[in-house]
């Protein structure tokens, strides 16, 4: 029994790091890694809520690891970033407690319903011209930028998953960042936000730590490698790995009750 419990124990240390390292490389490349991680959380048996808090501890380490990785290449959009991740963080903290109030079930159909949105428009995303970009980020843009952050907060702290994804499209059409500007600012509103909607999962005591850690520091190895590495090649195969997985992943949380 006990030669049992440590065997499931070591796969789901392994499973978890590997989910980690995949969400954290795929979020900084674009977004959707929480539609991995956050459904094995569940599938590993931790309540909805307690997964969807937990979760926030590896997004946290893993933007927080980007943001040191794009500075240490020089890339930086503050006080851009900054201003955006303050009006992020005042709907988050929002998204968050609703996250916290909504019952398990309801919440498995969301994230079925979200996982199946989200990783459609990651494989049909549209394509981004980043020739001759002028950046839009002062005076009546960054104030519309802040207002659309403070809505995209809400939704990032309620779920998540997917929003890197929205926020690279935001930041590269109305902002016109280029790709990789527009990935270091993502992920560094991302950070903000992510530290106050965590805030909020501590207080209502929906962290698991253990889960939490494991799944950081491979969040936080992904995050590392993705962003110091210029990564568009791999970009075909992550479509089809998402769009395999995550079709899986949602079938069962809409048909099996796993809180």
């Amino acid at each position: 029994m006990d030669i049992a419990l440590l065997a499931d124990f070591d796969y789901n240390l392994l499973l978890l790091l590997l989910a980690g390292f995949a969400a954290g490389f795929i979020n900084v490349i674009a977004g959707g890694g929480s539609l991995i991680s956050l459904p094995i959380l569940i599938f590993l048996g931790l309540p909805p809520s307690v997964a969807n808090g937990t979760n926030r501890l590896g997004i946290l380490f893993q933007t927080s690891t980007a943001v040191v990785g794009f500075r240490s290449k020089g890339i930086s959009t503050f006080p851009f970033s900054l201003y955006c991740g303050i009006a992020a963080t005042i709907g988050s903290i929002i998204g968050a407690q609703i996250a916290v109030d909504i019952k398990g079930e309801t919440f498995n159909k969301i994230l079925a319903i979200v996982m199946i949105v989200v990783v459609l428009l990651i494989v049909f995303k549209p394509k981004v011209s980043v020739e001759s970009l002028i950046e839009r980020t002062t005076g009546k843009h960054l104030w519309i930028s802040m207002l659309v952050f403070f809505f995209l907060g809400i939704y990032g702290g309620f779920i998540n998953a997917g929003i890197g994804f929205i926020l690279l499209l935001f930041l590269s059409y109305f902002n016109k960042m280029t790709l990789v500007k527009a990935n270091a600012t993502k992920v560094t509103i991302a950070a903000i936000y992510t530290f106050a909607a965590l805030m909020v999962f501590i207080f209502n005591d929906k962290i698991s730590w253990v889960h939490g850690i494991l799944l950081a520091l491979g969040n936080a190895l992904g995050a590392w490698i993705s962003s110091r590495l210029s990564v568009r090649k791999g970009d075909g195969f992550i479509r089809i790995f998402l769009l395999i997985m995550v079709s899986a992943m949602a079938i069962k949380l809409w048909f099996f009750d796993l809180s």
